[in-house]
């Protein structure tokens, strides 16, 4: 079995509603179908999304790269998946690019064997509980949203969007969440870097009898003494997300000693560089948490596919519930989230089929020049 061409179609499916939090904001989620296609006639897929404003890649960009990087070398065998990631590692940067190939490569595989991919990474669970972003919004409307959320789909954890100046904003609104939600649900509050380690402090301090769960990238990783000195005064785990891009950012920053937890985002890191992160932090004894690049249908089926794969990832409720935000998707069978958990699917592979009608739909939108569609064949 051999790769013999790669495809990146880009599309495009608006938000119901603007996501905003400190590094910037999204109204329509720009990402690039994957599509790895291999000698047998399978085709595995994955989902890149780019945020430009946190990692440097567009759509543009991670087209360019999926067309380019995965062939040289000639055709690379998908079962062979370090051999995949150690071509991959050529090309510098471009995490989405890279991630996506690679978790397209494993969505092969397991359909070429006619295995769960969750299977062939440890198969622990079939299921994860789910956690759903809050961004920034005026207080009731996020109680509002969380309350719905918690009615509609059983969801009881929250990762709050905070990073706004004054920090009395933000903390007002976790403070509302609390008194509006109750007890039973969990908070976690995402600065997205937007505050100094100072106001971190301080906003921690003014949230401490909140009960919060985590806390995450209050301020920036390059502010190195100020972050260490932040970390060094909680009484929560710090995770490390956006600062932590590859295993060795995730060694660097849990040494430092400026973060003692980890956010796994296959969007960034695939499924082969994932296992390495998770093997890291379970060497470690480190708190997980899945993460979410603002994913579509498709990322989410494959982040649910490697948490649930293991004990430490599905521990702690992932971030899954970003899709419930798109206007469309691209799946023949939508994922649905039920009592707070969303399975993954029975299917080989991810479980998940492209419906050519949606994906018709949503890539004639995308603002890209007409020949983007081109596929790349390996010679």
């Amino acid at each position: 079995m051999k790769i013999t061409r790669v495809e990146a179609i880009p599309f495009a499916i608006p938000y119901r509603k603007p996501l905003k939090f400190a590094s910037g904001e999204v109204h329509v989620a720009e990402h690039v179908l994957v599509r790895v296609h291999t000698d047998d006639g399978i085709v595995g897929v994955a989902e890149a999304p780019p945020r430009p404003f946190t990692y440097g890649e567009t759509q543009a960009g991670i087209i360019a790269v999926s067309r380019r990087s995965s062939h040289r070398g000639g055709r690379p065998d998908p079962a062979r998946t370090r051999d995949m990631a150690s071509r991959l590692a050529r090309t510098v940067g471009n995490p989405a690019a890279k991630a996506a190939i690679d978790m397209a490569v494993w969505d092969a595989l397991g359909r070429t064997l006619d295995v769960q991919v969750t299977e062939l990474l440890g198969g622990y669970t079939d299921r994860m509980r789910v956690s759903h972003m809050l961004g920034f919004d005026k207080p009731a409307a996020m109680v509002a949203e969380a309350q719905g959320m918690r009615d509609e789909h059983g969801i009881t954890t929250f990762k709050v969007k905070v990073g706004r100046r004054p920090v009395a904003l933000d903390t007002a609104v976790v403070r509302a969440l609390r008194e509006g939600m109750g007890d039973d649900v969990e908070l976690y509050v995402d600065g997205n870097r937007g505050w100094t380690a100072s106001e971190s402090a301080m906003a921690m301090k003014e949230m401490t009898d909140l009960g919060l769960l985590f806390a995450e990238e209050l301020c920036p990783a390059d502010d190195v003494l100020g972050r260490r000195w932040l970390v060094s005064q909680l009484d929560v785990p710090f995770i490390a997300d956006e600062s932590a891009v590859t295993p060795a950012d995730v060694t660097r920053e849990i040494l430092a000693g400026s973060a003692t937890a980890i956010s796994i985002k296959t969007a960034r890191t695939g499924f082969t560089h994932s296992q390495r992160v998770h093997h890291l932090a379970e060497g470690l004894g480190l708190e997980v948490v899945m993460g979410n690049q603002i994913d579509g249908q498709i990322g989410s089926a494959c982040t649910v596919a490697f948490g649930a794969s293991y004990a430490l990832t599905s521990r702690r409720a992932g971030e899954l519930s970003n899709f419930l935000d798109m206007s469309d998707d691209l799946l023949t069978e939508p994922l649905e989230i039920h009592d707070g958990e969303l399975h993954i699917r029975p299917g080989a592979g991810l479980g998940i089929e492209i419906d050519p009608a949606k994906l018709d739909r949503t890539a004639r939108t995308a603002e890209t020049p007409p020949d983007i569609k081109e596929s790349r064949r390996i010679p």
